[in-house]
């Protein structure tokens, strides 16, 4: 929420303050609020009012990883407001979150380093003035927290999240990015396997999950990366024995090398998770744990969360990045090179 007047108009112009009803949501849920609007000592003319949804981001360019905040969806919520002397304007809205939405938070659990957040814009005269952001929180859908739930019981432990720009081969993304959840695997995987990430793509009717780890590389050892993914309806998906089948597939890559495979939370630091669901995987959807055509590649995985605190590309504007977009950014108005 912020509240500031509008630098277009100078001193005395209207000041605004978007509201969001709820700041927690779920990819493809609908956010609402309203943006008011207190007129100033003259009439103001808004030509639109947008709001959009941005992100952290990185993007390897050149033997570098580029840093931004990159705009992902935007919805004009009114055009052509007129805005009398001391005139008060409560305008509502819907914000339809894209079911690619990365995740920030896993049960009371903020992930670092990950943020969403509503940004309003006023154009005024063909110029916008931009305002700061309001964070969004977005937790697991269902079906997703059923395989966050699997890696907490089977003992792996979070290192890191991020969001990459790009696209995972056969994977029928929306948007132009995927964001990775990173893994140190279990102890009895220590040995053999550096890290696992997960990333998700959901869709209305289901959902992907795409595994990757990387194997330590030892004497007569090839070492390298295994790939894993498994489509499932989202119903399905909150009932499939997740730790049984993420367990069978680690295993297999542990054993068998990378040609092979394709509330609380114990991984993110808690002490509980809910019980197993049962069924029988290979029944539901497509797993294919031999796929490893992945054209992707992010930065590796582990560590443990307790006590851790342009152009357009599948909808996202990047060459429209925000300085001083989220508290403590560094500010810039394009990526910034590692």
């Amino acid at each position: 929420m912020f509240k500031r007047m509008l630098s277009a108009f100078g001193v005395g112009g209207p000041t605004v303050d978007t509201v969001l009803d709820s700041p927690t949501a779920m990819p493809g849920q609908t956010v609402t609020g309203r943006v008011s609007i207190q007129g100033g000592s003259a009439e103001a003319a808004i030509d639109q009012i947008v709001l959009s949804l941005v992100t952290r981001a990185e993007a390897e360019h050149g033997g570098h990883e580029a840093h931004g905040v990159a705009e992902f969806h935007r919805v004009v919520v009114q055009q052509g407001v007129r805005v009398a002397p001391n005139q008060r304007l409560d305008i509502p809205f819907q914000l339809p979150l894209p079911w690619e939405t990365p995740i920030t938070a896993v049960g009371p659990t903020q992930l670092p380093g990950m943020t969403v957040g509503v940004r309003t814009e006023l154009v005024i005269s063909a110029a916008p003035d931009k305002g700061d952001l309001d964070p969004l929180t977005i937790t697991p859908l269902p079906s997703q927290n059923a395989v966050l739930d699997a890696f907490g019981q089977l003992g792996f432990t979070f290192r890191s999240a991020d969001v990459e720009i790009g696209r995972i081969h056969g994977i029928p993304q929306q948007l132009g990015f995927y964001q990775e959840i990173e893994f140190f695997p279990p102890a009895h995987a220590a040995g053999r396997v550096t890290e696992v990430e997960l990333s998700f793509v959901a869709t209305p009717g289901g959902v992907w999950v795409v595994l990757e780890a990387d194997r330590r590389r030892g004497f007569l050892q090839p070492g390298g990366d295994a790939f894993g993914r498994f489509h499932i309806a989202h119903a399905e998906a909150e009932t499939t024995d997740w730790a049984a089948l993420i367990g069978d597939w680690l295993t297999q890559v542990a054993d068998r090398g990378p040609a092979f495979g394709g509330g609380m939370n114990p991984a993110f630091g808690g002490g509980h998770a809910p019980n197993p669901a049962f069924g029988h995987p290979q029944q539901h959807g497509h797993y294919d744990p031999h796929h490893h055509g992945h054209e992707r590649r992010g930065p590796g995985m582990g560590g443990v969360i307790a006590g851790a605190a342009a152009g357009a590309i599948g909808g996202m504007i990047i060459g429209d990045m925000i300085g001083d977009a989220f508290e403590g950014d560094d500010g810039g108005d394009d990526f910034a090179e590692e």
